[in-house]
């Protein structure tokens, strides 16, 4: 299989290059500097592309059968005017910009890809939430998702198969929100974030990547799947499994305010302080089998 791949030397865009690799595809890599990117990951063929201001070069989809779209600003940063505005825009006009590319191609891939995220259903407290309901209201997060798969529903009428996958809080010591929590729970300082009752819907890296690659390849597949695990915790038990997997004290409450001055007041109530309790319905009940369904197990296996 021929797959192109949109936000491709991105954190999750290089882990799935790598699984597509490995299991024998032929990956073509989008990025705005296709030679630090071949450096990094010269197995796959790169070519340049600005999201926000073209669509991506006609070359690129020479002979590919699926692509997958991961392309926009990462969401864990200080929450600026123009920070907001690069990440707003990095989705839908990068989004529409692709999906007008394939529109026009005469030959067309099988099946769009479309990474979404569970900031889609915004902040729930308590509330079991599934691909049935309805998104979030009144938060930047929620209004960026909804845009980012409205650009992705324009592919819809074309004879493209499109699957959009919200992805919970994505688990890796090596990036993201455990790495940055790693350092104070090593020195035995960590505990509950801003309060500890909101629930974080967190999904283990191998199932980030697995939920895509089994939307690219089913053919049964199409519309909203949630990636996140079946096990969403509160953050307080959370927590505790962070130091159980690192046998250490997980007592010590971060407060609010600390995390505001770490990130920004915006984006630590979306990335730490907000409450989204999502269940995967959808994606079980479509054939998918999570391989780290447990947070113990999730994390024992990553630490």
């Amino acid at each position: 299989m021929k797959v192109l791949v949109t936000g491709a030397s991105g954190f999750i865009g290089s882990a799935l290059c790598d699984s597509l690799l490995v299991r024998g595809d032929t990956v073509v890599g989008l990025t705005r500097s296709p030679e630090a990117a071949r450096e990094k990951e010269p197995g796959v063929i790169w070519h340049a592309w600005e999201p926000t201001l073209e669509r991506p070069p006609a070359e690129a989809f020479d002979g590919v059968d699926g692509v997958i779209n991961l392309v926009g600003e990462k969401i864990d940063q200080r929450w600026t005017d123009e920070a907001k505005e690069r990440i707003m825009e990095s989705r839908r006009s990068g989004t529409r910009n692709l999906v007008d590319a394939i529109a026009g191609l005469e030959r067309k891939p099988k099946v769009l890809v479309n990474q979404s995220a569970v900031g889609y259903y915004g902040e729930r407290g308590d509330t079991i939430v599934d691909e049935s309901d309805s998104g979030g209201t009144g938060d930047f997060a929620s209004e960026v998702v909804g845009a980012w798969e409205a650009a992705a529903r324009e592919i819809e009428g074309t004879g493209v198969r499109l699957a959009i996958v919200r992805t919970g809080v994505v688990l890796d010591p090596a990036s993201g929100m455990l790495k940055r929590l790693l350092l104070p729970f090593k020195a035995g300082v960590g505990g509950p974030l801003a309060g500890g009752r909101q629930y974080l819907s967190w999904v283990h890296i191998e199932d980030a990547i697995g939920v895509l690659l089994w939307a690219l390849d089913s053919e049964n597949v199409e519309g909203v799947v949630n990636a996140a695990a079946p096990d969403p915790v509160t953050n307080k038990d959370f927590s505790k499994a962070l130091g159980r997997a690192l046998r250490r004290p997980a007592v010590m409450p971060v407060p609010g305010f600390a995390l505001n001055v770490i990130l920004g007041r915006e984006a630590a109530e979306h990335t730490a302080k907000s409450s989204i309790r999502v269940m995967p319905t959808r994606t079980r009940e479509l054939g998918y089998e999570f391989r780290h369904a447990q947070l113990d197990g999730a994390l024992s296996d990553l630490l």
